[in-house]
This record gives structure tokens, sequence and C-alpha cells, in this order.
């Protein structure tokens, strides 16, 4: 009764409620970050993401009424603004740091010997009295303000054109196109080529270097950065982004040769051969038929060497240093945090202009991937 048309199993619903909580736990923080990056520093500080939308309550330091008296209908008048620049509203006052919500807007608080004072929902304060107040100790003002939304397009003018420090990250995002871009395009250049080659070239050896391929998956990167950098070194390239892009290259072939050579494997053998009966040479069939018929193979490892370029750290420290000129993003955030932890505005956007990159890429070729990691699976 279990398998009855219509009726879903009791696992189907666990893997669909399974595959909800994934998706909103990656959606809300990366949804909240995007909100965050578009924030003042003040409302980041005193309200979360999702009340962005809404009016913000923060408390107001306390401020001592100031100000020329006028003597008016025989008292004496001292007027003036808690916030002559914000659009911030008042929502409660008070004059005790012990009771700073004590009254409402527009309330008349009476002070004794006649001396009242009273705080519009605008902020304009009135202190009034039967006596000048000169040389007197005048009273404090605490307030709770509302401010209304506000979203910005400052925090990232500030970090990817301002000339202040936090203009590096400018700098850093186009570092790491630099690196990321070359660092997809030539392993795939290599890849395809060496691909085809144990697919569908008979040579000697060739079992055995599929075999190597399967076996450098698993090796560290770690083992070898040290080793690579001495190499870099002795043979004149040094620190550099060729450097960098000839490491990634070496590290990313192992998976794309791996994934390519599965997916070739799998193409009709029929039309390879009557393409070669027809005269056409083995660069003929590869640049011709074999290539475009191994897009999605191709799209899948673009995906996944672009990601992993992108989000780098530790190859990109060690092949271009920490100079502020090749400091990729990845490093500028860590500075970030440990120089601006403060300013949280600084922080969300270029978190956010991190990950807008890499979330594209993903979208806009995530059709293939799925098709590419199956590829040669079945056949």
């Amino acid at each position: 009764m279990d398998n009855i048309a219509g009726r879903k199993s009791a696992l189907n619903w666990v893997v669909q409620i399974s595959v909800v909580l994934l998706v909103a736990a990656w959606l809300f923080p990366t949804v909240g970050l995007f909100v965050s990056s578009f924030r003042t520093a003040d409302q980041i500080s005193t309200s979360g993401w999702w009340s962005a939308l809404s009016k913000q309550e923060r408390q107001v330091p306390a401020i001592r009424v100031a100000g020329e008296e006028e003597l008016r209908d025989g008292r004496y008048v001292i007027e003036g603004e808690l916030f002559p620049v914000t659009d911030a509203t008042v929502g409660a006052w008070g004059t005790s740091s012990r009771e700073p919500n004590a009254y409402e807007a527009g309330a008349v608080v009476d002070l004794g010997d006649g001396v009242t004072l009273t705080v519009s929902e605008t902020g304009r304060f009135e202190l009034s009295g039967p006596e000048s107040f000169a040389g007197e100790r005048l009273p404090r003002i605490f307030s709770l303000a509302e401010t209304p939304p506000e979203f910005t397009f400052e925090n990232y003018r500030n970090v990817l054109f301002s000339s202040t420090a936090a203009s590096g990250v400018g700098q850093s995002f186009i570092n790491t196109l630099t690196v990321a871009i070359p660092a997809t395009i030539i392993p795939i250049l290599i890849a395809a080529f060496a691909a085809y080659a144990l697919a569908w070239m008979e040579f000697p050896g060739r079992a055995l270097l599929v075999a190597a391929v399967v076996g450098l998956l698993v090796v560290p990167l770690q083992l070898a950065l040290i080793p690579l950098l001495q190499l870099h070194n002795a043979v004149g390239i040094g620190k550099g982004y060729l450097g960098v892009w000839l490491a990634h290259t070496g590290f990313g072939l192992p998976l794309a040769i791996y994934l390519l050579r599965n997916y070739m494997v799998g193409l009709p053998r029929d039309i390879i051969e009557n393409a070669k009966v027809d005269g056409a040479t083995d660069f003929q069939v590869f640049t011709k038929i074999v290539l475009p018929l191994s897009f999605p193979a191709l799209a899948s490892f673009a995906i996944f060497q672009f990601l992993w370029t992108w989000n780098d750290l530790l190859v990109a420290l060690v092949f271009l240093g920490t100079d502020d000129e090749t400091l990729v993003l990845t490093g500028r955030l860590v500075n970030l945090l440990g120089s601006r932890g403060g300013q949280w505005e600084i922080l969300a956007t270029s978190a956010f202009v991190s990950i807008a990159v890499p979330v594209a890429v993903f979208f806009l070729m995530q059709r293939f991937l799925v098709r590419g990691l199956l590829a040669g699976s079945v056949k």
C-alpha cells in the first residue's frame, strides 16, 4: 500500500524537507548580507537586517539644554533641536538617566519653581521659566529616537572607489579576477587535450596515466606548496601572477582530466569513427566534434575551478604575497576583520562583493553542473 500511485513515501518527504532547510540555511544569511550592505552604520549596529523596512529605535546620548534665552510674555524661553541634521523623531524622552523614556513626545513637564520643559516629536525642545536661566545649570534631555528606514549606495562607493583604506577592496577585486579567470581557462585547455588523448587515442601506458590522474585527486595541495614555490624561485618565476596561474593549473588538472575523460569516453563511438573514415585527423575530430559535445563537462569543471580560485586564500598568499598591489579579495577581507571590526557596513559590503561574482557564475552555469558530474557514470 505504500507504493500506491499519487502517494509520497515518508523518505520522499524527508528529502524535500531537507532540501528546503538547506536552501533556507544558505539563503537567509545571503539575503541578510545583501540587505546589510545597503544600510548605514547606525542602523546595522542598532537592529538586525530583518527589521530594515521598519523604524529603528535607539537610545540617544544625553543632550544638555543650551541656547540663547528670549523673553516671551513675561517668561524666559530657550529653544533648540535634539537632531539638527537627521530625520529622526522622538519616541519618548526624560530628564533622568534612570528614566530616559518617562514622558511621551509633546508632553509638558513641570521641573519645579514654575519651570517647564517639553520635547516635540520632531526633536524640538522648549525650556520655559519665570526667571532668567543665566548662570544656572540647565537640565539634560534623554531621548529614544526613531529613525525611518534608510538605504544608501555610499557603502559600495567607499568599498570600490573611495581613496580611503577601504578602497583596497576594489583593487583586490581586480586582483582576484586577474587570478581566477586565467586559472580557470588554462587548466580547461590543457585538460581537454589530455582527456581526449586518454579517451580515444591508443598509446602505451595510457591505463597507467589514467590511474595516476585518479591517484593525484587525493593528494593534499598543502604538501606541494613549499616545493612548488622553491621550484618557481629556482626557474626565475618567483612570486607573481604567472606563478599563481601555474599553481592553480597544476592543482586543478587532475579533477579536470578525470571529469572530461569520463565524459568523452561516453560519447558515441560511431560519430568519431565515421569522422576518421572520412579523413579527419585527431585534431579535427577533437575541435569540431568532441569539444562541442563536451560543453556540459567543460562548464561543470569551470564552475568548480572558478569558485575554488575565487575563494582561495592559501595559494594566493603563498604565490602572490600580502602586498596591497597583489592582495586578493579573501586576504583583504581578513585584513578588514582586524582593522575595521567596528565598521560593519564596510565588512558587509565587502563580503557581499566577494560572493556576488561566484553566485552569478553558479546560477548562470548550474544547468550544466549535474550533466557534467554524471558524465561517464552510466552507459
